[in-house]
């Protein structure tokens, strides 16, 4: 038992195991990062179990990913929309066949028919399991803005500050619901 934190000693081969679930489930998440960019609501949608919760801040909660992807193919999928989401900073822990992992996005969005440019840094908080075929699936997301710039463009080129500031001005995010 190691002392200092507590657990038992694990194998080389059960800790190779865990960095190989921590991989997966970091390549998981930056599939469904980059294909939220690349308008790709199909694979969206693969990245969620079935009974996925999604839970992002501004937007309803969602208890199936369906009903997500739908406002996602909406409203994300427009050809006059370009996304950009970096997701950086992954902390993810493996306890077997599940896992928790939070990571921070930086997010940029250009609606190129008002001219508006949106900036925001967001947490992200996820739950994922492991499925049957022994790949991994996000279980439940939730994010929380922490800050956020609006800019207008306007026929001049010249980009004017809508809003700037953390958007939890009023405290830390709200919880998950």
């Amino acid at each position: 038992q190691n002392q200092e934190f507590g657990m038992t000693e694990k194998t080389i081969e059960q800790r190779l195991a865990v960095l190989e679930d921590i991989h997966a489930i970091e390549v998981l998440k930056w599939r469904y990062l980059r294909a939220c960019d690349r308008k790709q609501p199909d694979v969206v949608r693969g990245c969620f179990t079935d009974d996925a919760v999604i839970d992002f801040e501004g937007f309803p909660l969602f208890d199936n990913p369906d009903a997500f992807v739908e406002i996602y193919r909406d409203y994300g999928c427009r050809p006059n929309i370009v996304d950009m989401h970096h997701g950086q900073n992954p902390i993810i822990s493996v306890d077997g066949d599940r896992a928790t992992g939070v990571l921070d996005c930086y997010f940029f969005q250009i609606d190129t028919d008002t001219g508006r440019h949106t900036q925001l840094a967001v947490g992200y908080d996820d739950e994922f399991v492991r499925v049957g075929d022994g790949t991994w699936r996000i279980s439940r997301c939730m994010s929380r803005r922490v800050s956020m710039l609006v800019s207008d463009v306007g026929a001049d080129g010249v980009g004017r500050v809508a809003f700037a500031g953390r958007s939890d001005i009023e405290g830390p995010p709200p919880p998950a619901r």
